[in-house]
């Protein structure tokens, strides 16, 4: 099982923030996290995702039991 942090805007949609996910790949743990809200499936599209602390976006990326996914929204402002 990963433990998924979520962060600013998708902490807010997904009205967590950690949540436990059993997924093989990275892909499989975002289409999950998409049936959870309306509003955090049309924000997971923009987010970046870190895995175990370094940026992936290789949605095919095996998961491994424990590992830390951190689900970044795209932030704004300067």
């Amino acid at each position: 099982m990963a433990r998924v942090n979520l962060y600013a805007a998708a902490r807010a949609a997904a009205g967590a923030e950690l949540l436990e996910i059993e997924a093989s790949t990275l892909g499989i743990l975002i289409e999950k996290l998409t049936s959870k809200s309306s509003e955090l499936a049309k924000l997971l599209p923009t987010c970046s995702y870190l895995l175990n602390g370094e940026s992936c976006e290789d949605l095919n990326r095996v998961l491994a039991e424990g590992d830390n996914i951190d689900v970044l929204p795209q932030f704004a402002g300067g």
